[in-house]
């Protein structure tokens, strides 16, 4: 049924492990006395909370104030959490979702809403709903149903449109006030022109300048450049498998960082202007990371996550080591978010299976 998910899964792994435990081969007392390690950290970085959501989360973002963290789950509910206390504050269901339980494969704040107005929240389901949310009242302002497994959204950064994409190849961009579909980016008709995807797309990302501008990834292995008022891509780069949340500008020098679901290569840096790699950073030493989330951190550092060795780090983007890292997760990282550092210390949440881990970097 979740034909979207590419992660193998996978139990928790001791540093660095690189092999599949068979649980086939053991009976149910035989697997019930292992021990597995739990997750901890390294370097700088400590726990300060986990949040056990209840069932395998799938997405999750913070608000803009950094106040609350909406986490989307595999049956379809969001949970909406307070920071402050780590409660859950808000679910958010309704007939729709809960009658086609699909996976939560996307959230969004829309950037210009405020606690004191109400935040709006932008889901998208594997069912092919696309939603909007009142946090406060926890009314769904508005449902599209698009015919696909709708796998991925963002606004543009007025918030005024937002795009959406997912298992075929067009990239839907609709008004956020009157809800209507005003494009649909897409290829050409010929398979010799490559303007455009070609497979499943899931990553979406907006030039933080332009409000027009935008970049998408998925299983093509191209990051296509796109305008909102035209039907095929300008141009693209060739390169990156993107499998999840792993294509992001640098909001500074907007060169663009992308993440991709393979063993080797999987963090890159590009040129946005010309396309051209600016660099590999290198795979940590205790294992290889299949990468489904990526972000710029700050001017300095990078954040990564993802599978094989179900870990979590931060790399410094000068000498490109890890500086602080989560270890021992049991399960593969979908999705990670970090609050602004115009809020205070910055917060860290994590995913893995049922659990969303608040990581803090301590003050030095």
């Amino acid at each position: 049924m979740y034909s979207f998910l590419v992660t193998p899964r996978r139990l928790a792994p001791s540093h660095g492990a690189a092999h599949y435990l068979r649980t086939d081969s053991l009976g149910s007392g035989d697997f019930e006395a292992l021990e597995f390690p739990k997750p901890s950290t390294e370097g700088h970085l400590q726990i300060v909370n986990i949040i056990d959501c209840g069932k395998e989360v799938m997405s999750c973002q913070f608000n803009q104030e950094g106040t609350l963290l909406a986490v989307g789950l595999i049956d379809g509910n969001i949970k909406v959490y307070k920071m402050k206390e780590a409660l859950c504050v808000y679910m958010l269901n309704d007939a729709d979702t809960m009658n086609t339980k699909l996976p939560v494969t996307s959230l969004r704040f829309h950037p210009q809403s405020k606690s004191s107005s109400g935040d709006l929240l932008l889901a998208t389901y594997a069912s092919g709903l696309v939603k909007i949310w009142h946090l406060s009242s926890k009314t769904c302002l508005f449902t599209l149903t698009e015919k696909r497994q709708t796998l991925t959204s963002t606004f543009n950064p007025s918030g005024t449109n937002f795009i959406t994409a997912g298992s075929n190849t067009a990239i839907h961009v609709y008004d956020t006030e009157t809800k209507t579909r005003v494009n649909s980016c897409q290829p050409s008709p010929s398979l010799t022109t490559m303007n455009g995807h070609r497979f499943r797309v899931f990553a979406l990302a907006f030039h933080p300048k332009k409000e027009e501008h935008f970049i998408s990834g998925g299983w093509d292995n191209t990051v296509q450049f796109w305008n909102t008022q035209q039907q095929h891509s300008i141009r693209k780069l060739s390169g990156p498998h993107v499998c999840g949340d792993a294509l992001q500008f640098d909001p500074l020098t907007h060169q663009i960082l992308t993440g991709s679901w393979r063993k080797y290569d999987a963090l890159q840096i590009w040129d946005s202007e010309t396309g051209k790699k600016l660099q590999e950073i290198p795979e940590d030493y205790r294992g290889h990371s299949r990468i489904y989330s990526c972000r710029w951190m700050d001017s300095g550092h990078i954040m990564a996550a993802g599978s094989e060795s179900n870990m979590y780090r931060i790399i410094d983007r000068n000498t490109l080591m890890t500086t602080g890292c989560l270890l021992d997760l049991p399960g593969g990282v979908y999705c990670t978010d970090i609050t602004s550092k115009e809020e205070g210390d910055p917060l860290i949440a994590v995913s893995s299976q049922n659990c969303i881990y608040l990581l803090a970097i301590p003050a030095k």
